[in-house]
């Protein structure tokens, strides 16, 4: 079982390295990373050819999504993610997933945890994914690709890739497409990746809270009206599923000052609140 990770690239030159090398020194599973850079202007040219740890391709995009797609069409494994520069595989993270889908062979999309850390790899708040429900996904859309992983008959016979019409939002109608083609999935309950909130991230910025807005427009009316019970239901999900009986715990990643050896973090008070979103946390 093959893994085929794609990283869509564009100015990010030292976020990318920490995330090469958290999938290059992955234990336990075969791995091809493929980085599609867009003919960044940065440093990234200079050093990205020269990496033998991956398959570099330097070329314009219409965007992340379109960058995926194109890692997706040239990738060769059996299971395919995709991982931004400012996220990292956490040690044993792919072995998890490796064996989680081969004690579930029918399942198609595995949905794992993901670490919130800061821009110096402090420890932020957990982050658990759910499966995606029809209803609450309008108000409460926990999935994080950090920690996505798909079987490749998504991609080469279903034919999902994203759209790229969407340049912040199409994970969201990417979960959408997987509903409605009642695509198998399920939750290995492992953390196995990290996001770094930087303050500056795509889902902040400008273009990603009007495609936000846009998607809530295109929720059906009669939606809007159950709101407060959604989340509720959605609330109780994530209390049944334990999110919130969290033990102390530690992880290990790269950071802008250890690029070239994991730092160890300890977390003796975990949270699951993302104190900064707060409209995410229920």
């Amino acid at each position: 079982m093959k893994f085929s990770i794609i990283t869509p690239s564009f100015r990010n030159s030292a976020w990318l390295k920490l995330c090469i090398a958290s999938v290059a020194d992955q234990q336990g599973v075969q791995v091809e990373h493929i980085v599609q850079d867009s003919c960044s202007d940065d440093d990234t040219a200079n050093w990205l050819p020269q990496d033998k740890r991956v398959k570099a391709f330097i070329e314009k995009d219409a965007g992340m999504y379109d960058a995926v797609n194109r890692g997706y069409r040239r990738a060769t494994g059996d299971i395919l993610a995709y991982l931004n520069c400012d996220e990292q595989y956490l040690p044993g993270g792919l072995k998890a997933v490796h064996d989680f889908l081969e004690a579930n062979p029918k399942v198609e999309v595995v949905l794992a945890h993901t670490l919130i850390v800061d821009g110096k790899g402090q420890y932020m708040c957990h982050r658990h994914l759910m499966t995606p429900n029809p209803l609450h996904i309008w108000f409460r859309f926990r999935m994080l690709t950090s920690s996505v992983f798909i079987r490749r008959q998504v991609i080469s016979e279903r034919g999902l890739f994203f759209d790229t019409r969407w340049r912040d939002v199409g994970d969201l109608h990417w979960a959408l497409a997987l509903l409605k083609n009642k695509v198998p999935m399920a939750v290995c309950d492992s953390f196995v990746a990290t996001f770094t909130d930087t303050g500056e991230n795509m889902n902040l910025r400008p273009n990603a809270i009007r495609e936000k807005k846009e998607i809530r427009a295109l929720a059906p009316r009669w939606i809007w009206a159950l709101k407060p019970l959604v989340i509720f239901h959605h609330r109780l999900r994530r209390i049944a599923a334990g999110h919130f009986k969290l033990s102390p715990m530690s992880y290990e990643i790269y950071t802008p000052e250890s690029p070239g050896r994991r730092v160890k973090f300890d977390v003796p008070k975990p949270t699951a609140v993302w104190w900064n979103r707060p409209g995410t946390n229920s």
